[in-house]
């Protein structure tokens, strides 16, 4: 009786540890999810079916209720082998697989979604803070302030001097990390975290917003023919996202999946036919997308050590040039993968590269403040000069080869000529320069910036020509001259101002709403002075 009352101890024992060992949601299972999965299945993204296939995996709530509102179990109690979570991680058919075009969860982590299932899916403990948040009402977050200057002064009746600033409660903004022109000149893409905005340049505004996108956006490319708009960027050190959007409706086409980590740069073959993007996980890939609805993955560079942060297309498409945090630049064969020449030299990272679309030479720099110059048919450097007090973050050149433009971060574009490198004149922006592009003429350059803002400037004479800003449906375009257009949810949280003290009447901005002015300044034509009645 004895040696039978120890051994049904010990079998209580076990089986408690057992029990004790079951995966649960709060400890095991949802660090998982967290890290592979809820970029796109979350909650927010239930409305982009395109991205969340209408699965939310960020709370317990949601895997419980299931898929299409509740019409697609995900999970069945006690039954992994029957569950959709369970089969998306280990199905063999790679468009089904999750996490949908990423490497597969490790084994260790399948397992112990299997057996949370197979247990019946207890919950476990939430952690302290997430019980202490939960009792603490939300608080409204408090909007800073920014301020938009011009130099129109009121008139002289008004008895107030200085000039007119617009404050509006819309801080902290994201930065605007790539902007791009169309081959037209007609539109500007621009980036920021998790949104693009397409403005219509002539009208002075937004044409469409896209919100279908993960994480931030590091790079915008047209196609030769503006029937396509790349989109590159991503969650750092989880997956990259590189997008293909139909100019017309504006409807993703293709989602190009394969990298590991955010897309930090792409670049069209001349002909349109191909796409090639470089990655932080060291990768650059080219892609075949003449047909969107089936892109192929045409192969895979793996030269680099490090980082590849931008890449570009020779003027024939033969090859493309990289830039990478490794302190090199790769020349590459389109057709091959091969690398034919190292673009050595600097001993600092390379964060930018640019090609020549009619003398094929290529510019690259980064760290080192001097923009480095190589002739691609030997690989050797034959320039050091050009660049930015400080370190250059994009450079840019317009589809003839006339004018090179260089993002610097000493909060300058500075451009240059092509032939001899001179500097021809700096656009003085306000803030760390990340995004710089030319438009097709050669007239206009677009620049982002850290202060979340996209500026337009004559190329001519380093004139500012509209300030614009959007997220997503909020927006304001406003000129040097005082001119603006805005939607009614911004302009009427502004305040204007003059010598600091709020305008007296209102009625003195009638001038100045000008949607027209406006988009005469963003088509790179002078506008007057305002008059006031």
């Amino acid at each position: 009786m004895v040696r039978y009352s120890l051994a049904f101890a010990w079998l209580v024992v076990l089986s408690s540890s057992v029990c004790a060992a079951d995966p649960t949601y709060w400890q095991d299972v949802r660090p998982i999810l967290r890290k592979h999965c809820v970029v796109c299945h979350s909650e927010r993204r239930l409305s982009e079916i395109d991205i969340s296939a209408g699965l939310a995996l960020d709370k317990l709530d949601n895997i419980l209720r299931g898929g299409k509102n509740g019409q697609v179990p995900v999970v069945v109690r006690g039954k992994p082998e029957e569950s959709l979570l369970v089969t998306l991680l280990t199905t063999a058919d790679k468009k089904r697989a999750m996490p949908l075009d990423a490497d597969p969860l490790a084994a260790e982590d399948i397992a112990t979604i299997r057996k949370w299932v197979a247990a019946g899916m207890p919950a476990g403990t939430p952690p302290q803070e997430t019980e202490t948040l939960a009792t603490v009402p939300p608080r409204s977050l408090r909007k800073l302030n920014v301020v938009f200057s011009t130099r129109a002064a009121l008139p002289r009746s008004v008895n107030r001097p200085g000039v007119l600033e617009l404050t509006l409660p819309i801080g902290p903004l994201s930065p605007v990390a790539a902007v791009a022109f169309s081959p037209d000149g007609q539109l500007l893409a621009t980036g920021i975290y998790g949104r693009v905005t397409i403005w219509d340049l002539a009208a002075g505004q937004p044409r469409k917003v896209l919100t279908n996108l993960l994480g931030a956006v590091h790079d915008l490319k047209f196609s030769p023919d503006g029937k396509l708009l790349a989109v590159a960027g991503g969650q750092p050190s989880a997956r990259g996202d590189l997008r293909l959007f139909e100019t017309g409706q504006w409807k993703c086409l293709a989602t190009l999946g394969g990298h590991l980590d955010t897309v930090s740069s792409v670049a069209f073959h001349p002909d349109g036919t191909k796409l090639v993007s470089a990655s932080f996980d060291k990768t650059v890939r080219l892609w075949d997308i003449q047909n969107p609805a089936q892109v192929k993955l045409l192969h895979t560079f793996k030269g680099h050590s490090d980082f590849v942060y931008a890449v570009a297309f020779g003027p024939d498409g033969s090859w493309y040039a990289t830039a990478s945090k490794d302190r090199t630049g790769r020349i590459v064969e389109t057709a091959s993968g091969r690398g034919r020449f190292t673009l050595s030299g600097s001993d600092q990272e390379v964060l930018a590269v640019a090609v020549n679309p009619t003398t094929g030479q290529v510019l690259a720099a980064g760290q080192d403040p001097l923009v480095s110059w190589y002739d691609a048919k030997t690989g050797e450097r034959v320039r050091r000069a050009g660049g930015p007090g400080t370190a250059t973050n994009e450079i840019a050149i317009d589809p003839q080869g006339q004018l090179v433009a260089v993002a610097g971060g000493d909060s300058t574009v500075r451009l240059l000529d092509p032939k001899t490198a001179a500097q021809l004149r700096a656009l003085q922006a306000e803030a760390v320069v990340f995004a710089v592009a030319v438009d097709p003429a050669a007239q206009r350059i677009a620049t982002g910036g850290a202060d979340g803002l996209v500026k337009l400037w004559d190329a001519t004479d380093a004139r500012c020509l509209v300030t614009l800003w959007s997220n997503g449906h909020a927006w304001l375009a406003l000129t040097p001259e005082g001119y603006f257009a805005g939607s009614n949810e911004v302009l009427s949280q502004g305040v204007w101002k003059t010598s600091g003290q709020a305008l007296p009447d209102e009625k003195l901005l009638a001038p100045l709403r000008n949607a027209g002015m406006v988009g005469k300044a963003a088509r790179g034509q002078k506008i007057p002075e305002p008059v006031w009645k």
